[in-house]
């Protein structure tokens, strides 16, 4: 099942025409989903930039192959096939992005995960260290695939880590702008470490404290005071709940401040707490990661224009009810309004008209016979484009 947007769409869901209004595949619900992420058109565009290639990608890289140069909306396009194609067990998937031509906001559409995320912080009950460690393998895996497909997060913590049915995290709320590439990517005096990977790893060390914790190493009612704290004062650990010293080590190696220094995601795979001393380890980069490859036409297809869904709404409510009349305006106002076609509030002002076909009995006829102004006999859409 999948949620949607303000009127929120819901995917495969049984809903009472009451509850909701059929939009071909999808259907409208009052209420906001929990899956639905809004992001900005405009401020995507801006991060980013001037026209530039994107990280080159499969048999092109091997291959050293050049892609060609996009645009800044070409390349969002692009970004978001690629999002919508990850597929693996500790992702969130990406089920579709709607895009409404008159808003300036892309309604990206992910599965949803209902038991929510794995804690909240802070929290009086935090994990146990063997729940820790399970939660906290997932998302060591689910972060390697990301980097594998040159796809940082950002912003890892407890909330954007959801948990599946078969009680395993899936990572939300990745975003797009977020793939890096080239020199800029990279942090001075490594070994081509990419400097992005670098503050996943910490976000990673907060929320593994978090997890066991229930609270952030770092507090502070002030943002100016928060920085200064995480910049210069080191990490302290309650002496309640008691963890194992393997796992402070762990966290203070993935909270080490200097970047340079810091471990790294091969490096906490193999970590003596993440794999109980070395008799659980986790599989292979090669073994769970395969590089996700795009094509124009998913470019093409990487996002679905929709009309404005208020005004979706009102069409939908007026085939419900099978006339042209406002179905949301009071009987008082009613009466005073002809019943043969909408006012300017329903359609002048529309950024679209709904494009609709006529059953044969309600066109002009020499007869006479026609249906009553206002009703509609049997009123068909066009069939949605596959």
């Amino acid at each position: 099942m999948f949620h949607l947007t303000t009127g929120a769409l819901i995917n495969n869901v049984s809903l009472s025409l009451q509850d909701c209004i059929q939009l071909n595949q999808y259907k409208l619900k009052s209420e906001i989903g929990k899956a639905m992420k809004l992001v900005s058109k405009k401020r995507l565009m801006k991060q980013c930039g001037f026209p530039r290639r994107p990280p080159p990608r499969g048999p092109k890289a091997a291959q050293g192959e050049q892609p060609k140069i996009l645009g800044p909306l070409e390349r969002v396009y692009q970004e978001i096939a690629i999002l919508k194609k990850l597929d693996h067990v500790n992702i969130v998937k990406l089920v579709e992005v709607l895009d409404d031509p008159a808003e300036d906001n892309l309604h990206m559409v992910f599965e949803l995960m209902r038991k929510g995320p794995v804690m909240e912080v802070p929290s009086d009950k935090p994990l146990s260290e063997e729940q820790a460690r399970q939660y906290f393998r997932d998302v060591i895996l689910g972060i390697e695939y990301l980097h594998y497909q040159k796809i940082v997060h950002r912003d890892i913590k407890p909330s954007n880590l959801l948990l599946g049915d078969d009680g395993h995290v899936k990572i939300a709320d990745f975003g797009v702008s977020n793939q890096f590439e080239g020199s800029d990517a990279l942090l001075s005096g490594t070994a081509g470490t990419p400097a992005f990977m670098a503050l996943d790893v910490w976000a990673m060390g907060v929320t593994l404290y978090c997890f066991v914790y229930g609270k952030c190493p770092f507090i502070d009612d002030y943002i100016l005071a928060l920085h200064n704290k995480i910049r210069t004062k080191p990490v302290e650990f309650p002496e309640s709940p008691e963890v194992s010293e393997e796992l402070r080590t762990l966290i203070l190696r993935m909270l080490d401040k200097n970047p340079d220094t810091r471990i790294t995601l091969p490096e906490i795979k193999m970590d003596q707490w993440v794999t109980r001393r070395g008799t659980d380890p986790l599989p292979l980069e090669e073994e769970h990661c395969t590089v996700v490859e795009v094509t124009e036409e998913d470019i093409q297809n990487s996002v679905k224009f929709v009309p404005s869904l208020s005004a979706v709404i009102l069409v939908k409510a007026m085939l419900r009810k099978r006339s042209f009349s406002n179905p949301f305006e009071c009987p008082s106002r009613r009466e005073e309004r002809s019943m043969s076609a909408p006012g300017s509030l329903l359609m002048d002002s529309w950024p679209f008209r709904p494009s609709l076909k006529l059953h044969p009995s309600l066109r002009k006829s020499s007869t006479g016979d026609s249906p009553r102004e206002g009703e509609l006999e049997d009123l068909h859409e066009d069939e949605p484009s596959s």
